[in-house]
Formats: structure tokens, sequence, C-alpha cells
């Protein structure tokens, strides 16, 4: 069953505005490659042309093609999260953290569904495909992208803006609560799904969906440097869809440790 939404909830668009303050900048050091991506059942090749706008072609899968607009952010060394949007699907976005040393690629779609569609879970689900850079995936090194529970118990403080602090507490392997400290959604918090994946030591994909309003998130963590990267897909208060960046500095500030009989799922 649908949650109640309480009447001074805010809107995404009255959070977002200003939450990607201490995001990095997006890089040109893409622009001119060509990158073709293997994923389940297709293979992406984008050709980034400026800083923000790529061709782009899906081969297999649901096929397609065109010229859309994109960003690619080093996030860690030799590491990307890209973001892509494209004109033909305009309710969805996609995600994707490259590696282009060790040629690993985690894909992750968000993508708006009415209410209906919903069924009382968030309006805005999310689809994972890791992956390979280039067409032989046996050149690939490290490990391979998978879910992980290496966050489960970590509490960190997420500070966007000298207006914009939130506290996360990483409950589970599927959900995760926050408040916010600072901002326009200041004593508001709420428990939501969450996902957790490993792309490499003290690196993590960590994405959430809210229930209250139509949102999720896309978040790349480097705990090497404390920085998160990261971006939101969600219709605003006028009915519109939105694929806002954002970005953050972050302080571990606990950790919890469970019994091996009484960890969390």
């Amino acid at each position: 069953m649908a949650q109640t939404r309480p009447d001074d909830w805010k809107n995404f668009d009255d959070f977002a505005a200003g939450i990607a303050t201490n995001r990095l900048a997006p890089t040109d050091a893409l622009v001119g490659r060509t990158l073709r991506i293997r994923l389940e059942g297709m293979t992406l090749v984008l050709a980034p042309r400026s800083r923000h706008e790529t061709d782009w072609r899906e081969e297999g899968g649901r096929g397609g093609s065109g010229r859309d607009w994109y960003e690619a952010i080093e996030v860690a060394a030799d590491t990307y999260f890209i973001d892509l949007t494209q004109a033909a699907r305009p309710t969805e976005a996609l995600t994707l953290v490259v590696d282009t040393r060790t040629l690993r690629v985690l894909a992750v779609r968000c993508r708006i569904v009415s209410a209906e569609e919903a069924g009382g879970e968030p309006r805005v689900p999310q689809d994972f495909w890791p992956g390979t850079l280039g067409d032989d995936a046996a050149q690939a090194s490290g490990e391979a992208p998978a879910e992980t529970r290496d966050l489960i118990g970590l509490r960190t403080f997420q500070t966007y803006s000298p207006n914009h602090t939130y506290e996360h507490t990483y409950l589970s392997s599927r959900r995760y609560a926050w408040q916010c400290l600072r901002g326009v959604q200041r004593g508001h918090g709420d428990v939501d799904l969450a996902s957790y994946w490993r792309f490499a030591p003290d690196l993590y994909v960590f994405t959430f969906r809210e229930f209250l309003i139509p949102v999720a998130s896309v978040f790349f963590f480097n705990f090497r440097d404390l920085r998160s990267t990261g971006k939101f897909l969600g219709v605003t208060a006028a009915g519109a869809i939105s694929n806002d960046p954002a970005g953050a500095f972050v302080t571990k500030a606990s950790m919890t440790f469970y019994p091996p009989d009484t960890a969390p799922v």
C-alpha cells in the first residue's frame, strides 16, 4: 500500500536546487573516443562529440540510435561517471560507471512509471547491468562489479552545499535511512529502498528509490577521496521529468557491527 505523503513534504525540485554545488566538474576526456560497452543482451556504443553531447547506438536490446545530452566525470583514476538522457526515451536516464583501465562497467537505468504500474512501490525503479568495455570481455581485469554488503551499518554525512547536509545510515542490503540536517528538508527523514554495488576497493555505487515522491538517485562513492558524485531522476511539482546533478563531500560518522546471528538481511 502506498504511503501517505505529509502535507509539508517537499517536492523533488525544492531540495534539488543547489545540491550540485560540491559536485566534481564534467570532463572532456572522452570526447573523440568511441566506447563500446558490452551489457547483458546488447552493446551500447557511445561517441562523445563535446562535453554535453554524444552519439549513441544500441546493438541488440531495444536497438536505436541518436545524438543526445551526456556528461562524463572522472570520479577516480581512469574511472568515469557517465550520465545519458535520450530524447526518444523521455521517462528514462542511463548512468554508467566505466573504468577505462580495468575495462569494468556498471550500468544503472532509472525509469519513471505511473502510480498504477508502481503498485505501491517507488515510481522510479532501477535496473542494473554489470558489463565490460570493448569487444573482448576476457580483457577485463580486477574484480567485476557486484552487489555488496560492505556498507551495511555505516553512517555518513553528505554535504552537498553550504545549504544541504544529509545523514545517511545504510541499514540493510535493501534499505537505507536518511534525515536532513541542513536545508529545506530539515527535520524530514525516511527509510527508502536502496542498492549497493562494489565497483573496486573503496569505490561503490549506491542508489535509492523514494516512496513518498517520484525520485530515484545514482551515486558513486569514492571513499579514498571522500567524494560522492551522482544524479536524481524525478518528477517536479509541475509534473515535468527532470534529471538533475548532485555531489557531496563525505564524512564517515560511525560504523555498527552486527553479531553474525543477528545481521540485517
